[in-house]
């Protein structure tokens, strides 16, 4: 696995802890329909997979934008900033961060897909389970847009794509047990976990950090594009 796509594996496997957290109370109430276990787990992969899809196509268009970011050679710079926006998202004090959300002017898109899954919840379709995960996908969430950094970062839409593709693969673990597990999953265990994400958040912040730096470390900070490439003057 090239770094690209273990960056993408990790942002969403750690992700997954903040899901459960704030995405937890929508997988524990899906609607559980008719039928056995077999259809209990169909349908809570439908979910899933209806995130992934959204997560897939929010990856092609923003690495549709991080090909024309590669063309003028701004990637490294971007993957800089965006480790160090994440670090001080986890480091400074949270009434800054509330004044930012509030100049920005709150969050109409989230009001409105939230409408949209509670209709979902009320419907008998057998697509109403794709269709809440497909909405869920777009609900705001702090790791989702580090992912959606990611995807930036790739060359192009397909890249882009893969990378969210990935990044939603490594959230379906935790996210299909809190599905099925039920009340082990409850308010409390959600809130311990809670406890760990400004640590992890942190933790991708520096490697977003060490990517953008090209430290030639395997799997973490690959090398400046070209640079492996180069031949040093000694071997002509």
């Amino acid at each position: 696995m090239n770094e690209f796509l273990f960056t993408a594996l990790s942002v969403g496997f750690i992700g997954s802890l903040h899901c459960i957290g704030m995405c937890g109370p929508i997988a524990l109430a899906l609607p559980r329909g008719e039928g056995g276990k077999a259809a209990l787990v169909g349908g809570r992969l439908l979910y899933n997979g209806g995130r992934i899809i959204t997560y897939a196509a929010l990856g092609a268009i923003f690495g549709a934008v991080g090909g024309l970011l590669d063309i003028a050679g701004m990637q490294q710079t971007l993957s800089i900033v965006i480790g160090v926006l994440v670090i001080l998202a986890v480091v400074l004090p949270a009434r800054w961060k509330a004044r930012v959300g509030s100049a920005l002017g709150g969050n109409p898109l989230g009001n409105s897909v939230r409408r949209g899954v509670s209709a979902l919840f009320r419907s008998r379709k057998s697509g109403a389970l794709l269709g809440i995960g497909l909405l869920n996908g777009l609900l705001p969430c702090g790791f989702v847009y580090i992912g959606i950094a990611g995807a930036v970062l790739g060359d192009g839409p397909l890249e882009g794509m893969l990378y969210m593709t990935v990044f939603g693969l490594g959230t379906i673990p935790l996210m299909l047990l809190t599905s099925l597990a039920g009340d082990a999953f409850g308010a409390p265990l959600r809130r311990r976990l809670a406890r760990l994400i400004p640590a992890m958040a942190f933790v991708l912040g520096v490697l977003f950090v060490a990517r953008g730096l090209a430290l030639d470390i395997p799997l973490l900070s690959p090398p400046a594009a070209g640079l492996s490439a180069q031949e040093p003057e000694c071997c002509h």
